[in-house]
């Protein structure tokens, strides 16, 4: 089984095609970024007992307490740190074994990703089951963390390498999945809660189970689907570009990982990511109260404010509320894909300049479109935000790859990562702690983001400045000729598949084949867009 998995392996010979890839990223991160989608879970959890009404904890009940509790149901809020975990786990698994994956290979990363993120659910659903929060934290939490950390990063250094004439829009096209996959899970775990409902279950154990089972096989299928290329390899008729210019972004050298954290541009690259997640994160944790605080009845054609309405017309624009967040959703996905490849004609530091200069225009503009009662200005603005916000992770693999080369990309986007383990924390705390501030010195609520919204554009004014200060690496920081041949080796870096006698590559790939990888992949992505425009479609109503 090891020789199936080790790097040499899966070195590609002469006859595959490169766009066979993709599908493989896209396989494994569509089931991670379910990720994002589980708070669809934490409803019907929170009842897991009570099953109609929630049986509630006695007031000495703890956090602690309520992990090991058989006798009530858990809080939301409590629920909310698998959530938590899940993103500071992503962060601290991709930057520990980020070098370990660059050299023992992309698939056999995918699979210990797939063991982990599927494992980990099953692990869940027994903690379901026996309601033991605790073996929901170590399943999803923890053992499940680590799996998304090196599903996220497995295809960046791959795709990459068999893209190097277009780095934003190959690892675009991956990491549009991570932000596809809970627009896909979220409405299947819907409707399997649904179907597995019963009067003494709410079905959620057995849909972590189902969804366990999908989601081990597609990302079985696709860490299969791994293949790298020859060292050298180049696409046809495809020629580096000159690396004469002094000031040139894009490096043909390599950085060791075990140098980047006293990188100078590593940290700005790291504030740059931070700071634009930051601001995004924030908003997507509390877009659907935002809009229904600030613009109230006239989201129905009520001339009430949000206080003064009642049960009907408050469910009414939760409705509404709910399609604006499926509508950031779609926005937040295309983002991904369209300024990662707008990235390889602008470059990658003058993309980050736009999100920053221009998101910052769009926070900025928030405030006086809700003064004035705009609809259409506030939701255009903040699905603009979005856009970017999912551009900012597309983007940063190929700004890695420029700044620091290739060699060790992966591994060196893993460490990055932390900076969205602190974004995570930082920015729903800086727009949940102001509302609550604001809310408490009586400023009326349609009110109550407008601060929030200047401090947001306060980070993008620093990491458009951290931005602006990456410059090209001094060349103490690149490996040695001896240094890259040793790295190469340790990473079982072959110059053709036939060093190794891998014989399987060598035939030309059928285009059928091909045609099936994307279909496999496009048919889900392409279910979970049509349920998003359904919810779309009652904002617009």
């Amino acid at each position: 089984m090891s020789g199936i998995l080790d790097k040499e392996r899966i070195i590609a010979g002469p006859g595959f095609n490169r766009w066979l890839v993709p599908p493989a990223a896209l396989a494994i991160h569509l089931c991670i970024g379910m990720a994002y989608g589980f708070s669809v879970f934490w409803l019907p959890l929170s009842k897991a007992l009570g099953i109609k009404e929630a049986i509630k904890c006695a007031p000495d009940v703890g956090f602690f307490g309520q992990l090991f509790t058989t006798s009530c149901d858990w809080q939301i809020s409590t629920l909310g740190w698998m959530y938590t975990l899940f993103f500071v786990l992503l962060g601290s698994s991709a930057a520990t074994w980020g070098g370990w994956l660059e050299r023992s290979g992309p698939r056999k990363a995918g699979v210990v990703s797939a063991c982990c993120w599927c494992g980990g659910m099953l692990i869940s659903a027994l903690g379901i089951y026996l309601h033991q929060f605790w073996l929901m934290i170590l399943g999803s939490g923890v053992i499940g963390g680590i799996g998304l950390g090196l599903g996220y990063i497995s295809p960046v250094s791959t795709l990459i390498k068999w893209f190097p004439d277009r780095r934003g829009m190959a690892t675009g096209m991956a990491i549009m999945g991570f932000g596809g996959g809970a627009m896909i899970g979220s409405p299947l775990a819907a409707d399997l809660m649904k179907n597995f409902a019963t009067p003494t279950s709410v079905g959620v154990a057995q849909t972590f189970v189902v969804m366990a089972l999908v989601y081990f096989v597609f990302m079985m299928a696709g860490a299969f689907g791994y293949r790298v290329p020859e060292t050298g390899w180049k696409p046809a008729g495809w020629t580096p570009p000159p690396a004469q210019v002094s000031n040139t972004m894009i490096t043909q050298k390599h950085v060791h990982v075990s140098k980047v954290w006293g990188i100078p541009q590593f940290w700005l690259i790291w504030m740059v990511l931070c700071m634009n997640v930051s601001a995004g994160i924030g908003v997507i944790g509390m877009a659907s109260p935002m809009l229904q605080e600030v613009f109230g009845g006239s989201l129905i054609g009520v001339a009430k404010k949000f206080g003064e309405l009642d049960k009907g017309q408050l469910a009414a624009i939760a409705t509404v509320a709910a399609g604006f967040t499926a509508l950031l959703s779609l926005f937040n996905i295309g983002g991904r894909f369209f300024w990662a490849s707008l990235s390889d004609k602008m470059g990658r530091k003058m993309t980050y300049i736009v999100f920053f200069v221009l998101g910052g225009l769009m926070y900025f503009s928030v405030p006086g479109s809700a003064a004035a009662g705009s609809i259409v200005l506030f939701v255009g603005a903040f699905c603009v935000i979005l856009s970017m916000y999912g551009g900012g992770f597309a983007t940063v693999p190929a700004y890695l790859a420029d700044i620091f080369g290739t060699q060790m990309v992966g591994a060196i986007h893993g460490r990055l990562l932390t900076a969205w383990a602190t974004a995570g924390v930082l920015g729903p705390v800086v727009v949940n702690y102001m509302r609550e501030y604001q809310l408490g010195l009586g400023i009326p609520r349609e009110q109550v983001y407008n601060q929030t919204m200047y401090i947001l554009v306060g980070m993008l004014v620093v990491g458009l400045i951290c931005n602006l200060l990456v410059k090209p690496l001094d060349a103490k920081w690149f490996m040695t000729d001896d240094e890259l041949a040793t790295e190469k080796k340790l990473a079982h870096e072959k110059m053709a598949a036939s060093e190794v006698g891998t014989s399987t590559d060598t035939s030309t790939v059928s285009p059928a084949l091909v045609a099936f990888a994307w279909v496999a992949v496009g048919l889900p992505l392409a279910w979970g867009v049509y349920r998003t425009l359904l919810s779309v479609a009652k904002f617009f109503a």
